[in-house]
């Protein structure tokens, strides 16, 4: 299993990996099998969204990859975006406790 490099550093000197495999229009019903397979194939960054519908779907997918592949969580890093509504500081922090 081969990583794809080629990472950012974020300003607080995070490293996040440069390409991101993208679930928008994945169905919830096949998004972890998609995300599984994406982190089989050496993805390291699973770019998501809460208005997508399928965040459940990554989160078993990366799940099943950890399982399956000896991963552990801090290799692979997932970006989410909030839905419009949910802008300001206690909507987000709801939002994410959702999540």
């Amino acid at each position: 299993m081969e990583k794809i490099s080629d990472n950012l550093t974020l300003h607080n000197g995070v490293k996040i990996p440069g390409l991101g495999f993208g679930v928008w229009q994945i169905s919830p019903m096949h998004t972890a099998k998609y995300v599984k397979t994406a982190i089989k194939a050496g993805y390291r960054n699973i770019d998501t969204a809460e208005g997508y519908m399928n965040e459940k779907g990554v989160g078993e997918g990366v799940r099943q990859a950890m399982e399956e592949y000896g991963l552990k969580r801090e290799d692979i890093f997932v970006s989410t975006k909030l839905w419009n509504d949910n802008r300001g500081y206690d909507r987000a922090m709801k939002a994410l406790r959702f999540l």
